[in-house]
């Protein structure tokens, strides 16, 4: 009788994992707008990916997107080491990187769905709200400027890479130039310490975080002037989005989503979501300059 218990007990709790098992199965088949997947996103972009995710993921109630945020080298180190097939990043991928995929025959596919300017961030009390991109690099490279200390959002992220590109060097100057470990942390400090200066993507400003809202509310983006001969060298300009689409405004950079899946996947639904025109919609009310121009229609009534 004890043999039959435990025999029927098996077999009821051998049943239950299966079913379970194929629930799970089934709940990880992927198409275009159905399944799981892992997004990388580079930090200084997580809240226009998060804004696209919430979108994408109501429409599509069977599509589960789960946004990992890392600094730009931290991401790329995870993308090489397939961790993900998707990564959100703020540069095209290099050379050596699309040989690592060509070498595994991984195809990888490279859209850019957005223009991005890099805002320059302060306290409202401060009375010079204005910079140049003349005194930028001469903080980067730890000569005398009449800008404040420059707070960056990560050692390894992507505007510290934009800004040692600008200056033409390759490590951080010893004083003058600080790295915390978000952009969050970045907007906490310049709120907290008057007359510094924080580096971070503008739609941390244009839409904060709800928790970062008050913080925000004291800073003002600044106006930044491009070196002789460049545009954008006649005035102080801002990273909006009529500035952005002029090129007047100095720190800008491209957005792309990387997708290597290889196939039809979720990956892939995704990027085409982004890159289509709800996708662009959404990134032109974020503050950032679309890829492409979502189009208007205008109904025009005779009588």
């Amino acid at each position: 009788m004890i043999r039959l218990v435990k025999y029927g007990s098996f077999l009821v709790v051998t049943l239950f994992a299966a079913l379970v098992s194929c629930q799970q199965n089934k709940t990880e088949v992927q198409t275009y707008t159905s399944g799981r997947e892992k997004i990388l996103v580079d930090e200084s972009l997580v809240p226009i990916i998060e804004d696209q995710a919430y979108v994408f993921e109501s429409a599509y109630p069977d599509a589960r997107l789960q946004l990992i945020a890392k600094s730009e080298n931290e991401l790329i180190n995870s993308f090489l080491d397939d961790s993900a097939q998707v990564a959100i990043l703020s540069r095209d991928l290099s050379a050596a990187e699309r040989k690592h995929f060509d070498s595994k025959n991984i195809k990888t596919r490279v859209n850019r769905f957005a223009i991005d300017g890099i805002a320059l961030i302060t306290h409202n009390s401060v009375e010079d709200s204005t910079a140049t991109i003349d005194d930028i690099i001469k903080v980067m490279r730890g000569e005398t400027s009449s800008l404040g200390n420059l707070i960056f959002d990560n050692a390894n992220s992507s505007t510290v890479r934009y800004f040692k590109n600008l200056a033409a060097v390759k490590v951080l100057p010893a004083k003058g130039v600080y790295a915390l470990k978000t952009n969050s942390e970045v907007i906490k400090y310049v709120f907290d310490n008057p007359g510094t200066i924080g580096v971070v993507g503008v739609n941390w400003i244009v839409q904060p975080p709800v928790d970062l809202e008050d913080e925000v509310g004291s800073l003002i983006i600044m106006g930044v002037k491009n070196v002789a001969g460049k545009p954008g060298s006649d005035a102080f300009y801002k990273p909006f989005q009529n500035d952005i689409a002029l090129e007047l405004y100095p720190l800008l950079r491209s957005l792309y989503i990387v997708n290597c899946e290889g196939g039809p996947g979720l990956g892939t639904g995704f990027a085409s979501f982004i890159a289509g025109e709800r996708g662009q919609r959404i990134v032109l009310k974020s503050g950032l300059l679309p890829d492409s121009i979502p189009s208007r229609e205008i109904n025009i009534i005779t009588k």
